[in-house]
């Protein structure tokens, strides 16, 4: 088949739009499409039609945050219990309380890889969060293996940290979810190597005994955009299963996640939620 010098010019430059589009990371038009994304051999989430970590499920939205402050973090509020301002790490332990081996770079908090997860010293029940973190700039992998971390209330209940920009995973694993329970309604992601931000709500279960007698709910704003609204828990938040309320005590530590990438951290603080009297 003959083609014209014209068609073929034409074919010639959308195609190098196309490989320039994919060598800059351009999201026109959304993430791109990756097969087999999650797993479709684990237990259906409670009350609805999806798996655990479903790669099926619908994507989250991609919407474009505001660029935010990338020089110094604001200031916390005055009644904030401050966990990390750059100076020191001593408001942090190991899973068994002896002091912690992330880094202290230039004012930010940076994951060791095979240093542990951390845990604050001090525990929070209904509160206020907030945190500011750095996906590496330098990517490596994808899906669940690019820039992955997580924070977890009560050292149970994970919102999950991930580079997802331009980088889809299943969606229940997307920056901002209610890790292995429910997807982020938007997908805020800056690219990597800039700071994000998490505001986040977080109102504890309450149990009697061994009955719980309210779940947990959380609201989550990434970047100033809300991604869960008052969204309940159906219980802790495994991997590849569905999650279940075990009794604990009304507060409980909050847990930053090494999950092997060096993610940095900066501007932690924490205000407790009280009723008006």
């Amino acid at each position: 088949m003959r083609i014209s010098v014209r068609r073929r010019s034409a074919a010639l430059i959308a195609l190098t739009m196309s490989v320039i589009g994919v060598a800059c990371g351009v999201r026109a038009g959304g993430p791109p499409k990756v097969s087999n994304l999650g797993y479709s051999d684990t237990p259906i989430l409670p009350g609805g039609k999806w798996h655990v970590h479903d790669g099926n499920r619908p994507q989250p939205p991609i919407v474009t945050p505001p660029v935010g402050n990338q020089s110094a973090p604001d200031a916390a509020p005055s009644d904030a219990v401050v966990l990390f301002d750059g100076k020191d790490l001593s408001h942090w332990r190991t899973g068994d309380g002896a002091p912690i081996s992330w880094k202290l770079v230039d004012g930010v908090m940076e994951v060791v890889k095979g240093a542990g997860d951390i845990t604050s010293r001090e525990e929070f029940g209904d509160c206020q969060l907030h945190l500011e973190f750095m996906t590496p700039a330098v990517v490596h992998g994808d899906g669940q293996g690019r820039g992955n971390s997580g924070l977890f209330f009560h050292g149970i209940y994970e919102i999950q940290i991930l580079d997802n920009y331009n980088n889809p995973t299943y969606p229940d694993g997307t920056v901002g979810a209610v890790y292995a329970q429910t997807p982020p309604m938007v997908n805020p992601s800056r690219k990597p190597g800039t700071w994000q931000t998490y505001d986040i709500v977080w109102n504890a279960p309450r149990f009697d005994g061994d009955k719980l007698v309210k779940p947990a709910y959380v609201t989550v704003i990434h970047n100033g955009i809300v991604t869960q609204n008052h969204t309940e828990l159906i219980g802790n938040t495994p991997h590849r299963q569905v999650g279940t309320y075990k009794p604990h005590p009304p507060k409980g530590p909050i847990k930053l996640q090494d999950h092997g990438d060096p993610l940095r951290f900066r501007n932690i603080w924490v205000r407790e939620i009280k009723p008006v009297e």
